[in-house]
């Protein structure tokens, strides 16, 4: 186990290695409120820092996840992705790359044309191409603030552009590389046969996720985790560092002690009530983030029901909307 853990946002009581636990995950929101105090975007969504810790490198993250390279954990890695900026009257705002349909063909074509470019102002080869993400030593781009597409898609993006920190410059140089691949993918082939078949243009290039392998700090509760679910592309790079198994979908076979992060929690919510109702379970961990901060719940069969003064009738079962509102 990594030897980084960082403490939890909430006192939860000790248990047992046979202490049957599910710990269930639910994205959260930024808190912009914080980021306007600080006139600057809030650094990460809540779910990123908690299982990766604040300085983020999703990045590197994703990288292990997506190859079998070895990656050097002190090496400083970036994630650059071709994206679409759609332009309203006065600003433009991100789309996420499931918007957009981005297809293996086109983003090989795309980095071709704007890998000299990279290249040269990287100072280093890609490390490996994929059709959504691509990875490159950071190099001169490695003190740059910046946000994942998770984090700033829907948005406008003055505000989640990438900015300086310790030197001063270096989100200028960003943009001037930037804007050069813009120019060439403006007249790219490739653009002009996507919008003939009404799909958005590739119009820019998106860098966030910087930071190397051994800045993770994983939480504590996946000490005790043996099995990880959920697709999202970070769960198999955290899950293969932590060297811990890792599935897209749920096996309701094998709950005990796994964690899981999925993106309709709801649809699951009866079949881990059933595991509690049924004693194959003994208690589920619910961690949410109102307000962008971490809060872990601790549900047992006492917990599933309606709480009612009126004690002579039966009490009505929770859904999942009054557990996560509450």
């Amino acid at each position: 186990m990594p030897p980084k853990i960082r403490g939890m946002t909430a006192n939860l009581s000790p248990r047992s290695s046979a202490w049957r636990r599910f710990t269930l995950m639910v994205s959260g929101e930024d808190a912009i409120d914080d980021g306007l105090e600080q006139n600057a975007p809030p650094s990460g969504l809540p779910q990123e820092r908690f299982l990766l810790g604040d300085r983020l490198p999703i990045a590197s993250v994703l990288l292990l996840g997506q190859s079998d390279l070895a990656v050097n954990p002190n090496e400083t890695i970036a994630c650059l992705q071709p994206v679409h900026l759609h332009a309203t009257r006065d600003h433009l705002i991100l789309m996420t790359q499931s918007q957009i349909d981005l297809t293996a063909n086109e983003s090989a074509n795309l980095l071709q044309v704007a890998l000299p470019f990279i290249e040269e102002d990287f100072g280093s080869k890609i490390l490996l191409q994929g059709q959504r993400d691509w990875f490159i030593p950071a190099g001169p781009f490695a003190s740059l603030a910046t946000h994942s597409i998770d984090q700033a898609h829907g948005r406008n993006i003055d505000w989640w552009m990438p900015r300086d920190t310790s030197e001063v410059g270096i989100a200028k140089f960003w943009r001037k590389l930037q804007n050069e691949i813009q120019m060439l993918w403006h007249i790219d082939p490739v653009n002009e046969e996507r919008e003939q078949r009404g799909y958005p243009s590739i119009n820019s290039l998106w860098i966030s996720g910087i930071g190397k392998l051994a800045d993770i700090q994983t939480p504590p509760l996946l000490e005790n985790v043996n099995q990880i679910y959920g697709d999202h592309p970070l769960l198999a790079g955290l899950a293969k560092y932590l060297e811990i198994p890792q599935q897209d979908e749920i096996d309701f076979s094998n709950l005990k002690n796994t964690f899981a992060w999925i993106n309709r929690p709801e649809n699951i919510w009866g079949n881990l009530r059933q595991a509690l109702l049924n004693s194959k379970l003994d208690e589920i961990e619910i961690i949410d983030f109102p307000k962008g901060q971490a809060r872990h719940r601790i549900l047992t069969t006492k917990d599933l029901n309606k709480k009612s003064w009126a004690f002579w009738k039966k009490s009505e079962a929770l859904t999942w909307q009054e557990i996560i509102s509450a």
